[in-house]
């Protein structure tokens, strides 16, 4: 098998061609993988670039060894709260009153005031009993599902749902089951094949690759006609979207029906860490089996502090979702007018999609090259035949960012031909 890989072309090969065991000590990487690696060194160059500057519309990074100035369509900055002023202001007051890090889980010591105050921000914000926070995004929503499921449930998953809820699922040692992304009739035949066991629908508000909105109305009226219970992961939907920014589930009126809400406090709020929203006892259960929350450190008092005020401005500044979805939606219509694939995306996550993985990574290179810092997103991530740029589109990018941002993209993606047409 070894000698087989290492004579692969190497875009033909992926992530999935290296789970096996190829030698006897699992703590040295197979063989094929790092030749893998270092025969296409020239895509993985564009993975991890050095970032030198804020994470704004227009930012530096590192390239081919020397800093470049570039239209940074990569973060999730999407309402541009991670460098606001205000909010850096409320950080640097919490480093010199509660200091760098929690020290501590927060059953034991992590828990300050800080972290209290904003449990009760984000409970009252979205309106519900009561919240609990979590220091990683992915881990959060990993120990929410792990924590709430047991042997005996089942998780019924969007198959284009993020790692961190399938992993979730798979720690618990439940019962998985996957319908067809977004598919009402898919999801019914999924449940209808586990009928009699606890189940747990669980979808994404808007989701991270294709730039979708999660069927929400569909999806929680079959699941109710089941008399199962639904999850919703708002990672990338919370704070940008909806008239009051609760996300997903207040844009399409169904808030009443989602009992439990998870968010993430790393896209919209321009921090890191993740919450999870509901009804009081449940919360109380979660703080002792999600195992993320009781066997980790606290988030960092100062990127608290940071949060509460982004939170703040989010809520008090309703402005700043109109501009975004402006700017999205004026990106989509021109990526459009120019013929290209933006799948099924309506929102200000945006793929582009390439469908070869060469030409993905040789196109990349040359968007870098002239300045438009564009995310490469290669399978597993998206199926191989939808290799993508993932764009996503801020609050804070002007229409000259953008403007410039469709020019480069015209002159590397369009064909000379179409551009004259």
């Amino acid at each position: 098998m070894e000698s087989a890989l290492m004579s692969e072309d190497p875009f033909k090969l992926s992530l999935g061609n290296f789970i096996a065991n190829e030698s006897d000590d699992p703590l040295q990487a197979p063989p094929s993988f790092t030749n893998w690696v270092r025969a296409s060194a020239w895509a993985a160059e564009l993975y991890e670039p050095e970032m030198l500057a804020t994470a704004d519309a227009r930012t530096t990074i590192r390239y081919d060894g020397k800093p470049l100035s570039v239209i940074n369509l990569c973060s999730y900055n999407y309402l541009g709260l991670a460098n606001h002023p205000e909010v850096i202001a409320s950080a640097h007051e919490a480093l010199k009153t509660h200091g760098l890090g929690a020290c501590g889980a927060p059953v034991l010591s992590g828990m300050t005031n800080l972290h209290r105050e904003l449990e009760r921000r984000v409970a009252k914000f979205l309106g519900r009993e009561d919240a609990m926070l979590f220091n990683s995004g992915f881990g959060g929503a990993l120990g929410t599902v792990s924590g709430l499921l047991r042997k005996s449930d089942v998780a019924i998953l969007d198959n284009r749902s993020h790692l961190s809820l399938r992993d979730g699922a798979i720690l618990s040692r439940c019962r998985t089951e996957k319908f067809e992304h977004n598919d009402p009739n898919s999801l019914d035949t999924a449940l209808n094949r586990q009928k009699g066991r606890r189940q747990l629908v669980i979808v994404e508000g808007l989701y991270s690759m294709d730039g979708d909105f999660g069927n929400l109305k569909e999806l929680i009226a079959v699941t109710d006609a089941h008399g199962a219970s639904v999850f919703v992961d708002e990672a990338h939907s919370m704070l940008a979207c909806g008239k009051n920014g609760r996300g997903a589930a207040e844009h399409f009126g169904v808030e009443d029906r989602v009992r439990l809400v998870y968010g993430t406090f790393s896209k919209a709020f321009g921090a890191l860490g993740g919450f999870v929203a509901g009804p009081k006892d449940t919360i109380e259960y979660l703080r002792f089996y999600a195992h993320p929350y009781v066997f980790s450190c606290a988030l960092p008092p100062v990127v608290v502090a940071g949060i509460l005020k982004a939170l703040e401005i989010g809520t008090k500044q309703p402005e700043l979702r109109t501009k975004l979805w402006e700017n999205a939606d004026y990106f989509h219509a021109q990526l459009r007018s120019l013929g290209i694939d933006t799948g099924t995306s309506t929102t200000y996550v945006i793929p582009i999609v390439i469908g070869e993985r060469e030409r993905m990574y040789r196109l990349c290179h040359e968007l870098r090259r002239r300045g438009l810092w564009v995310a490469p997103v290669d399978y597993p991530a998206v199926p191989l035949n939808r290799v993508c740029f993932r764009a996503c589109v801020t609050a804070k990018h002007t229409r000259a960012d953008l403007d410039e941002a469709l020019n480069i993209l015209e002159d590397t993606l369009v064909p000379a031909a179409l551009q004259n047409a």
